[in-house]
């Protein structure tokens, strides 16, 4: 009954930055595209995100500078087409998934762009595990693969006989 009370109460303080499915909208203005990871061909951590200037919000990465690179000033459709290249460049790439971030006003402050793989590839066509937090007018932007997942790339195997 405590975890009840405690889920409920959390959620009476506000949903704070989620994605949603793909609003419709204003997609003018400029945004900075965020290419996280790709690092190497069978880089599964590799996803895209549109940070929509002058919202009030700049988005930072939760992970080592190498890991990541911004590229400023592109419009919507410029920064959706360099993220759509970049994140379908895995050999089981299959689709992209594109949604709305939103803050808890539920204003969209950018874009996530995750890319989907052939399912019988990884058990799963989704991978990632995707987490942002407000940190003040700072988005931190977490990525990490799948416990799944990243067991069955590092071979571990937990079959108890």
């Amino acid at each position: 009954m405590a975890f009840l009370t405690a889920a409920v109460g959390c959620a009476a303080l506000g949903t704070g930055i989620h994605t949603e499915s793909l609003k419709a909208g204003d997609n003018s203005g400029v945004f900075d595209l965020i290419l996280y990871g790709g690092n190497y061909g069978d880089d599964l951590e590799t996803a895209a995100f549109l940070d929509r200037g002058g919202d009030g919000y700049d988005f930072d990465i939760y992970a080592p500078e190498f890991n990541y690179r911004t590229i400023k000033g592109l419009t919507f459709e410029e920064g959706l087409e360099k993220a759509k290249e970049f994140a379908s460049g895995h050999t089981s790439f299959h689709q992209f998934k594109l949604s709305s971030i939103v803050d808890d006003k539920s204003r969209v402050i950018g874009y996530e762009v995750r890319p989907l793989y052939l399912p019988f590839t990884y058990g799963t066509d989704d991978v990632l595990d995707i987490w942002y937090a407000e940190k003040g007018n700072k988005v931190v932007v977490t990525v990490r693969l799948k416990p799944s997942v990243e067991d069955l790339k590092s071979g571990n195997d937990f079959d108890i006989r």
